[in-house]
């Protein structure tokens, strides 16, 4: 009986900075083959910021610097895109977004963490508050969930958007003030109050959790 043949194909992943374009250069690569046949294969990034690995077949991960940025198939050229570099790098990007799609929150010392978001990594800081918010979807809120140990409701996603489109509109964060104000009038008495905002979200609040969940940052003074 004739076995099929697996094709082998070279795979590169190129690292980029995701503002600026330019490469990253000599930063380690590892790849991670999901069938567990073979050991994880280390590369590290080349002046173009590509790391070459040759006959590969099948899916995996991609690891960078360590961490975790893609999931899925291996076929040709992997693009990924950092906003920032971590592990102590040189040149890492700093500074507080102006908006929802402002630019990436992390600075050198923040503990990082991440998410597979539909077959990549997003990157989070240690407590789970999004590292660029441009990066928020959907996606990014279901995936979140679970380790938030959540199951979203319609409620949760009207709270999601209510804050997002608050801090759209007005640029700062809703308190819960003004989150019993407005559930209040749309919920009724009984549900739209800060006893039963901080029951839906229980790790934190809606400000700490529904920060979290909406891909906002956090908020002073939250409790």
């Amino acid at each position: 009986m004739l076995k099929a043949t697996i094709e082998m194909i070279n795979v590169s992943v190129r690292v980029v900075m995701k503002t600026s374009g330019d490469p990253v250069k000599r930063i380690p690569v590892t790849l991670r083959l999901d069938d567990g046949e073979r050991p994880d294969i280390d590369e590290r990034t080349d002046r173009a910021g590509i790391a070459l690995f040759p006959n590969i077949s099948g899916s995996g991960r991609v690891f960078i610097d360590g961490r975790a940025h893609y999931q899925g198939k291996l076929d040709g050229e992997i693009l990924v895109q950092l906003w920032s570099l971590t592990g102590g790098a040189s040149g890492v990007e700093s500074g507080a977004p102006s908006g929802i799609d402002g630019g990436s929150i992390a600075y050198p010392s923040m503990q990082t963490d991440s998410v597979m978001v539909e077959g990549r990594m997003v990157t989070t800081d240690s407590e789970g508050y999004i590292a660029h918010p441009g990066e928020w979807s959907e996606a990014f809120a279901r995936s979140l969930e679970e380790k938030e140990g959540l199951e979203l409701t319609s409620e949760h996603r009207e709270v999601i958007h209510y804050l997002r489109a608050f801090y759209n509109d007005k640029h700062i964060q809703c308190t819960v003030r003004d989150m019993i104000k407005h559930f209040r009038k749309t919920w009724g008495k009984n549900r739209g109050s800060n006893k039963y905002l901080h029951e839906i979200f229980p790790r934190g609040g809606p400000q700490k959790q529904g920060n979290r969940l909406a891909g906002l940052l956090r908020t002073k003074g939250e409790h």
